[in-house]
């Protein structure tokens, strides 16, 4: 029997591309190993967002490479979106690699591997159009007890910063019936969390009928299984509707829970960045998602250091950010990207003050988180328990509502016990700039 060792690498978005070709690979009889020298296919599912995250795919593929040193029949296979973008050139830079899937071919990847004529060769389909179905076998990788639900591809926003249009295709909405179907397959499974992703979650079903919303589609997962917790990951601001907000406060079952990147707050950074709102209009969503719900955690990221940014737009977003005293914050210093609209742009922000910019925002934010952590202790929580803790085979460890898997903090349990999977009720009694403690109280 053939045994694969994947390295998926990015965002959660490709984590669900690694899992169905896992799928596909698993009926081809393939068994998953955690070792590298136990596996007959190396297989590394790549991010090319940004640079940083290509000098981590090429790291990876260098370093699996050396198992192939002592073991001739050994395959190297990588995919994804390094591929997509920069296709053949990774051939000549690569030459330890035995295959190169782009993303719409990863679907076929048993074929391909079955083909000894596909040995060498970059596959790659231009521009991307695929669409995953129910249908296809997918193997989670994540816990049991949570998964993500893969609504969209590609993406119609055009900000100047961006590769995932030109890397991903334009946006291509799946059927609310496809997605129930594949809700309750994974509601069968044991999943309690599921987490809808996408590069813009609210642009679901633009491309379809005016009747194919994320609210229309939260409705009938809602109706149609028994998940306990649904998780919304990357809103686009201002297009995150009342009709939405209303349908998260009035079911509990959807985390009060809402990660929208604004990216900056300045009106001359945004027109440049080609995102379609203003300071106004954040202000406006902020103000919007406290009406409708007052306990809502609300997760951004900004860029800091964008070409032409000036010392009073960034004091802008540091001013902003002490206003609306947002409860988790991710921020990058902004890098060119080959073939992105930005990277032509002229007044480039140096180094250094980038640097300086970024470290800014992180000092004041930690400031703020510890501040609204301090606000838990002493009240009741539901938690979703992972199982035992990293730190200590002493604690369990979950999350709360309002801590999203693998970006947040969590809360470490070290009074009770529980199973992974269960969601148990915990008074909080500490808290840190990022983690809770408690104890089960149910």
């Amino acid at each position: 029997m053939n045994k694969m060792y994947l390295v998926s690498l990015g965002c959660p978005k490709n984590l669900v591309d690694s899992e169905l070709m896992l799928g596909v690979l698993e009926a081809d009889g393939f068994v998953v190993v955690d070792d590298p020298q136990k596996a007959d296919l190396l297989l590394v599912n790549t991010c090319g967002f940004i640079r940083p995250a290509v000098e981590e795919a090429v790291d990876e593929i260098l370093r699996l490479a050396q198992y192939k040193e002592n073991n001739d029949s050994l395959r190297l296979v990588v995919t994804g979106c390094m591929v997509q973008r920069y296709g053949e050139a990774l051939q000549r830079e690569l030459p330890e690699v035995d295959l190169f899937v782009g993303i719409d071919d990863a679907y076929r990847i048993d074929r391909l591997l079955n083909n000894s004529t596909s040995a060498g060769k970059v596959i790659l389909t231009k521009p991307s159009s695929f669409s995953t179905t129910c249908q296809q076998p997918r193997r989670l990788s994540t816990p049991f007890f949570r998964a993500y639900l893969k609504i969209t591809e590609g993406c119609d926003n055009r900000c100047t910063y961006c590769m995932i249009p030109s890397i991903r295709g334009n946006l291509r909405s799946r059927s609310i019936g496809d997605l129930v179907t594949e809700a309750k397959m994974l509601a069968a499974s044991g999943v309690q969390e599921l987490t809808l992703i996408a590069q813009d979650l609210t642009a679901y079903g633009d491309d379809l009928n005016r009747a194919t919303t994320l609210t229309a589609l939260l409705e009938e997962l809602l109706d149609q299984t028994a998940i306990s917790w649904f998780r919304l990951l990357y809103l686009y601001p201002v297009t995150t509707s009342d009709s939405l907000l209303e349908l998260i406060a009035r079911d509990p079952r959807i985390m009060p829970y809402l990660d929208i990147p604004f990216q900056h707050v300045s009106d001359t950074v945004l027109r440049r960045m080609n995102r379609h709102y203003s300071r106004e209009d954040l202000d406006d969503q902020v103000r919007r998602i406290r009406h409708y719900l007052p306990g809502c955690a609300i997760r951004s990221t900004f860029l800091v250091g964008f070409p032409g940014e000036t010392e009073d737009d960034f004091q802008q977003l540091i001013d902003c950010l002490q206003r609306w005293q947002l409860d988790h914050v991710g921020v990058f210093p902004y890098e060119d990207e080959e073939g992105a609209r930005a990277s032509a742009f002229s007044d480039k922000v140096p180094a250094e003050v980038k640097q300086q910019r970024y470290d800014k925002v992180m000092e004041l934010q930690s400031r703020i988180s510890k501040k609204k952590m301090q606000q838990y202790i002493g009240r009741e929580e539901d938690v979703l328990v992972a199982g035992l803790s990293q730190e200590s085979d002493l604690l369990l460890e979950g999350r709360t509502r309002f801590q999203a898997p693998d970006i947040d903090g969590c809360v470490y349990i070290n009074d009770g016990t529980a199973n992974p999977g269960d969601i148990v009720r915990v008074r909080i009694t500490e808290a840190h700039i990022y983690d809770l403690v408690g104890k089960i109280i149910s």
